[in-house]
């Protein structure tokens, strides 16, 4: 049995939250070369030697943020997949998914595009397992709806991911926050994968 967080605890898991959070918003901004772990302190309010309490370095903290970032996606894939009955719904469930996470995670996309040959070897190992769950789960939700190799299948699906992904390169963030974006994207991104 776990004993309940304290206080500390929660504050402690916070400023990590937090320095993930401004490390993906200065990384998106000034590249991983640009950014240093006392800029990524002072946009929490701590000094740059305090944030080797949570993590051991700037490389680790990215790695952090982008091993969080395909924990996620894979986590909340699997979770709207499941929720769905048909192969139908379940497709435009994931599309549905990754178009929120895509509009909404702007920045850490920006990070991923740019900065993934930063990581060390074993966070970039992470990172890859974890990309290649995504896609094959993908795979299995579009197999049913087109009769195609697994080849042409993978081939779908990331061509879709970087339909989705260009969202932060190519719109601008109050366009990113209309509902109306999402929609086209949902539309676009369906109809790339069963055309």
């Amino acid at each position: 049995m776990t004993s309940p967080l304290t206080a500390r605890d929660r504050a402690k898991a916070e400023r990590a939250d937090a320095l993930l959070a401004e490390a993906a918003r200065l990384f998106a901004e000034r590249g991983y070369s640009g950014v240093s772990l006392e800029d990524i302190g002072a946009a929490v309010g701590v000094s740059g030697p305090a944030v080797y309490r949570h993590f051991s370095g700037k490389q680790a903290l990215l790695g952090a943020v982008l091993i969080k970032v395909s924990e996620d996606l894979v986590s909340g894939g699997l979770r709207v997949a499941e929720e769905e009955q048909s192969a139908e719904d379940r497709m435009r469930a994931l599309v549905g998914f990754h178009v929120d996470f895509a509009l909404g995670n702007a920045d850490v996309i920006r990070v991923q595009d740019r900065d993934l040959a930063h990581l060390s070897d074993e966070d970039r190992a992470d990172v890859r397992r974890l990309q290649r769950e995504y896609i094959d789960m993908w795979i299995s939700a579009l197999s049913p709806l087109h009769n195609a190799p697994a080849d042409e299948l993978r081939l779908r699906v990331q061509a879709c991911f970087g339909l989705i992904n260009s969202t932060p390169h190519s719109t601008r963030s109050a366009t990113r926050s209309k509902k109306s974006t999402a929609a086209i994207l949902s539309a676009m991104a369906h109809a790339a994968l069963i055309a």
